[in-house]
């Protein structure tokens, strides 16, 4: 994730804090800082989570090579608790010889150190299929910047093992993608009738309607619905 900035609340918006010290705003922030006035001028609930929570941390892309190792890493961690798959994570990336894994590192490590490592059989057949497709050109993760998000999602929903959402998270967290809706997360869904004020929670067609007044900056709704539950599940305890 890029280094946060200093910002400043301006009209409801967020403008870089006017220190001459400061560091320059870089593009992905300006981007994020534009998104934020935009939805801040459409909606008062969206006026009030940034208030809360302040300005949307939604990473900036990554580096192309760093793509697979996010893909994979998504795939080891499905149905985890984060230190249980952080250990799993950890023992992959020793097998594959790299704290960055490659497709040749996983392809070398083969199924049964991949499974001695706490793999399961399935997530096993997932990574491998992964690993193939991408050394086989199948999965042009070097290329898919340039391809609009459902073309990204086609591409990687193929691999076996990977579904839509993994896919958003992928355009989400890695690609840097804005306009991200994913209507089956329970998070978003949550958080969305929380801040909202729902009587129940939508199911996915409904989220997907309610989010239409946003196109464009979905990713950023997304986050601030996380948010919303986050704060929730934390005044609980």
């Amino acid at each position: 994730m890029a280094a946060a900035v200093p910002l400043a609340r301006a009209g409801g918006g967020w403008t870089h804090a006017a220190d001459p010290w400061d560091p320059p705003v870089t593009r992905r922030r300006q981007a994020l800082i534009d998104a934020e006035t935009a939805l801040w001028s459409r909606d008062p609930v969206l006026d009030d989570l940034m208030r809360r929570h302040g300005p949307c941390q939604l990473p900036s892309p990554a580096p192309a090579a760093k793509r697979f190792h996010d893909l994979a890493e998504s795939i080891a961690y499905q149905q985890l608790n984060g230190r249980a798959a952080a250990t799993i994570w950890s023992r992959v990336c020793e097998a594959a010889g790299s704290d960055q894994v490659t497709d040749a590192g996983l392809l070398a490590a083969g199924p049964d150190r991949l499974r001695a490592c706490g793999l399961s059989g399935s997530k096993t057949r997932a990574v491998l299929d992964l690993a193939e497709r991408s050394a086989s050109g199948l999965l042009p993760l070097g290329r898919v910047g340039r391809l609009d998000d459902e073309a990204v999602i086609e591409l990687v929903t193929a691999v076996w093992g990977i579904g839509r959402w993994t896919a958003q998270m992928f355009l989400m967290f890695t690609l840097g993608r804005l306009d991200v809706w994913p209507t089956g997360d329970y998070g978003v869904r949550a958080g969305f009738a929380r801040a909202w004020g729902l009587d129940e929670l939508p199911d996915e067609r409904g989220l997907a309607e309610l989010g239409e007044p946003f196109a464009g900056s979905r990713s950023l709704v997304a986050w601030y619905c996380w948010r919303a539950i986050e704060a929730k599940d934390s005044a609980r305890t």
